[in-house]
């Protein structure tokens, strides 16, 4: 039994024996970039923020992550995952991102987890990840960003050994908490914002390691024939849903984001396209 999950214990046979045919999530990977229009969701931004302070602006990637919310309160495979050749339904939606204490080469990076609670929506999602944002630069560190300072300096033998019993218990479901809790590995959807630093989409790779099934990647807002867009790209593990699955499921977050008034309501709120 596994702390964050419930296990499915009833899948048809082809997804039963992906696991095994595909042990790892680098070998099930689908890549995908989804073209969305965001120029009713700008306006939409525009009009909330107005005589706001630039701190406390909501911004296309919170809207981003707040229409993923809700498309994966709608799509529940999505927040599915696979650890130790079984299969796990995710009791929480989480999201994790990097943040850099400063846009510099140098700059140190903080891991951030956001957790999406039913009764979020885009106002209190924004606020919750600017005051998750403002605490660890303030703090300049962070739960995982401490243990990581510590055991990267153990000598390699030791490191391995560490490394090698920590993938062990999490094969097995028994990884003490103060080891995946704050490990963005361990979240629902993994994100990069890469338009912050003008740059577009990519594929990321997914990691063998922790119970991450999804990475998105946000690039730059571009014009085309007096429209803005953004491209988003996705990498999945094919093994948590099949492809009409996913294809519905990205269908929902764009028609999210073309009518962004649904970002008032409530992530849990059913939707019907």
């Amino acid at each position: 039994m596994r702390k964050d999950s419930v296990r499915v214990k009833k899948v048809d046979s082809v997804h039963g024996i992906m696991p095994f045919l595909m042990k790892k999530r680098t070998e099930a990977e689908v890549y995908y970039v989804e073209k969305v229009d965001v120029t009713n969701l700008l306006k939409y931004l525009e009009k909330i923020n107005k005589g706001k302070e630039k701190h406390e602006k909501a911004t296309l990637f919170h809207a981003i992550i707040t229409a993923l919310a809700k498309t994966i309160y709608n799509r529940p495979l999505l927040n599915r995952y696979i650890s130790g050749q079984r299969y796990y339904d995710r009791k929480n939606i989480l999201f994790g991102f990097v943040a850099k204490n400063k846009l510099e080469d140098n700059a140190e990076e903080r891991l951030i987890i956001l957790d999406i609670k039913n009764e979020m929506n885009l106002n209190s999602i924004s606020n919750k990840i600017l005051e998750i944002v403002s605490k660890t630069r303030k703090d300049n560190s962070n739960g995982m960003n401490d243990i990581l300072g510590i055991v990267t300096k153990f000598p390699r033998w030791l490191l391995n050994f560490v490394m090698s019993l920590v993938r062990w218990l999490d094969y097995h479901g028994i990884l003490p908490s103060f080891l995946s809790d704050g490990d963005i590995n361990f979240t629902t959807v993994m994100l990069s914002n890469l338009g912050s630093v003008k740059a577009n989409c990519c594929y990321h790779h997914l990691n063998n390691y922790g119970t991450n099934s999804i990475v998105a990647t946000v690039g730059v807002m571009h014009e085309e024939d007096g429209k803005t867009f953004v491209d988003i790209g996705f990498t999945l593990d094919e093994r948590i849903a099949d492809g009409i699955y996913f294809a519905k499921s990205i269908k929902m977050l764009s028609h999210i984001l073309q009518n962004p008034e649904m970002l008032e309501e409530e992530v849990s709120v059913k939707i019907e396209l």
